[in-house]
């Protein structure tokens, strides 16, 4: 089976490896995880007043963490060769040379803004079974399980939405990166056998079950570069805007584009003359219905419902939206087709990054090796693969 995986390292081992490294016992490392995410459905439309719709899944980072008698901060890591040391009482700032360490180091600066002292250093060794570059965001994983880690181990005692927000401001003003705040919310407050409905501008959520039963969600990557992302999310943002003001003009009143249900729009769409401006506006009004009823039929245990609306998000992605590109509809207009496949679409900005696919678990290595003959033969290179299951937000790890 070709597939997208990270070491499948052992959490259970990490304490020992970690004395190995620092000494002492065993007993006196803290261990803590932190999983992947995947956003099921409601892409594009976070920052259109709409909501997302994504889950924790049992991919983990592993934190090993123990305070020192001294100050200094040592970061280690199971799978990338080389230390990092710091001092606690560093002025932290961006550097590329740090690599990794640069995640941290924006955690702990975000930290010591906010008034938390350190009185002693600490030094952590990490493992993950994440699959750098997977488009799960491994990064946030890293950060938040990092964050989590501190907290408890420093009696920090910071809730888990104060969690995700410290990464969040971590990226904006630590690595200069404008990034939304799903993927660190998800990471924080998911739990296993849920996904969460979340409004990306209030932060509001709720937990909503998420019962797959015989029934897998398949991460396919294209492994292409995103080149074009940037810009094109920049336009498509700018279009959406001119949308909703031309709507606004016509004496309508609503805040954003989600504010309209479908049946509105549809009465409304002939004052946004422009064509281009009009499939935009259309694939966010619709896909904020399709997060509803996603919710809907997974209430319902209805996962054939939920398929067809993957499908449906994927075709209004590509179509309306015009974010997908060749590699990305291989995948998911190929995955479609598979027998025991009930419905697929691609995930994140665009251009490029990954599509999931619900797939049966009987079915996982014939639709793996099937899509993966399509679409290199397509593209010319392969695409990456892993089945998942959901799994929970950061935690001590005990088992």
């Amino acid at each position: 089976m070709n597939s997208l995986t990270a070491s499948t390292y052992d959490p259970h081992d990490l304490p020992a490896a970690f004395v190995r490294l620092y000494g002492g016992s065993p007993e006196s490392v803290q261990l803590f995880s932190s999983p992947a995410r995947i956003n099921i459905i409601g892409e594009h439309i976070d920052y259109n007043g709409g909501k997302v719709f994504p889950a924790a899944i049992n991919r983990y980072l592993y934190v090993a963490i123990r305070k020192r008698a001294d100050s200094k901060i040592i970061y280690q890591d199971i799978h990338f060769p080389g230390t990092f040391e710091f001092d606690i009482h560093d002025k932290f700032v961006f550097d590329k040379k740090n690599d990794y360490a640069n995640y941290l180091n924006g955690i702990l600066s975000q930290l010591k803004a906010k008034g938390y002292s350190f009185d002693v250093g600490f030094e952590i060794l990490m493992a993950s079974n994440i699959p750098a570059g997977g488009g799960i965001s491994s990064s946030s994983a890293l950060e938040c399980g990092f964050a989590y880690a501190v907290s408890e181990t420093y009696g920090f005692n910071l809730d888990r939405v104060e969690i995700a927000k410290l990464g969040q401001m971590s990226e904006h003003e630590f690595m200069n990166v404008n990034c939304g705040i799903m993927d660190q919310f998800i990471i924080a407050v998911g739990k296993k056998n849920t996904a969460i409905v979340l409004d990306c501008n209030t932060l509001d959520y709720s937990h909503v079950p998420l019962e797959l039963g015989d029934w897998r969600f398949v991460v396919m990557n294209t492994n292409k570069q995103r080149r074009l992302a940037d810009s094109k999310y920049n336009e498509r943002r700018s279009q959406c805007e001119e949308a909703l003001a031309l709507i606004k003009k016509s004496g309508l009143q609503i805040r954003t584009l989600c504010d309209l249900a479908p049946e509105e729009w549809e009465k409304t769409k002939h004052v946004v003359a422009d064509t281009v401006l009009q499939k935009r506006a259309k694939h966010c009004i619709y896909e904020n219905q399709r997060v509803k009823d996603a919710v809907t039929a997974l209430q319902n245990k209805d996962l054939a419902s939920l398929g067809q609306l993957l499908n449906q998000s994927h075709a209004s992605l590509k179509t309306d939206y015009e974010v997908t590109g060749v590699e990305l509809d291989t995948l998911a207009e190929t995955a479609q087709k598979q027998d025991g496949c009930l419905g697929a679409r691609m995930t994140g900005a665009g251009f490029g990054g990954c599509a999931i696919a619900l797939v049966h678990k009987d079915k996982l290595e014939s639709f793996i090796q099937n899509v993966q003959a399509a679409y290199t033969a397509a593209i010319g290179y392969e695409a990456g693969f892993f089945a998942c299951e959901s799994g929970d937000g950061v935690a001590r790890y005990t088992e």
